[in-house]
């Protein structure tokens, strides 16, 4: 008998993949949303990689509906996302657009599929990017989509946003998640200051289960020094 119900969106990348293992061994129903199959999830929607933002909106909220069967959702968690980097003198529009696909298209399907299954007092977790709120010039297309997350964030928060009563909107803002990726591409990196996937798993578990929450519409930094993380609210 599972103790809830949560939806990940972005459920095998790297920060996916680990909720969803952190969400089945604390007993709960999950459902993963991604171009690719998580078969660990109880649910692995393959979203329709070319269809447009329209598209994959429906198909998705289609098959999160048939999946639940009635039953509402405690999470939406949205941990889709990527990175190029680049400025304006090459690529410009090219780049923005892979981001824009990755984190925006993402959130609001996400935010889309909350008003529609998650149950009140619910939690809607998305993921920003703390350089984005500062200029992101070497990273141009990066920077605009994560700061249309942030916005995406207070505008959901506030009322006649279209989310239930009582649901809690947050968004993560990482500075660098310790990924095998990461690790890869930066093999002399600090690692103290690399925030650890099941610190975030945790922190999404604890919300869903309505446990020291933080404000609507908050944006939380996610600062880890000497391998200890702490949450800053950008506000």
């Amino acid at each position: 008998m599972s103790v809830g119900r949560v939806l990940i969106y972005g459920g095998k990348g790297a920060l996916g993949a680990a909720c969803v293992s952190h969400f089945k061994a604390n007993n709960f129903w999950v459902g993963s949303i991604d171009l690719n199959n998580n078969e660990q999830a109880d649910v692995s929607i393959v979203v329709p990689k070319d269809g447009s933002w329209t598209e994959q909106e429906t198909a998705v909220i289609e098959q999160v509906g048939s999946a639940l069967n009635g039953e509402k959702l405690d999470a939406v968690i949205c941990v889709a996302g990527g990175w190029a980097g680049g400025n304006s003198k090459k690529d410009l529009a090219k780049n923005a657009d892979l981001m824009w696909r990755q984190s925006v298209w993402t959130s609001t399907i996400s935010a889309a599929v909350a008003a529609q299954y998650l149950k009140k007092g619910g939690l809607l977790a998305l993921t920003g990017a703390k350089p984005a709120l500062q200029g992101t010039p070497g990273m141009i297309g990066y920077g605009m989509a994560k700061a249309a997350v942030h916005q995406l964030t207070r505008s959901l928060a506030e009322k006649d946003s279209g989310l239930p009563e009582g649901a809690l909107v947050v968004s993560i803002l990482p500075v660098t998640l310790d990924t095998p990726m990461n690790r890869k591409w930066m093999p002399k990196a600090d690692f103290t200051t690399w925030t650890p996937l099941t610190e975030v798993a945790e922190l999404f578990h604890k919300w869903s289960k309505g446990n020291e929450r933080p404000k609507n519409g908050a944006l939380l930094q996610l600062i880890t020094k000497d391998s200890i993380t702490e949450l800053i609210d950008a506000a």
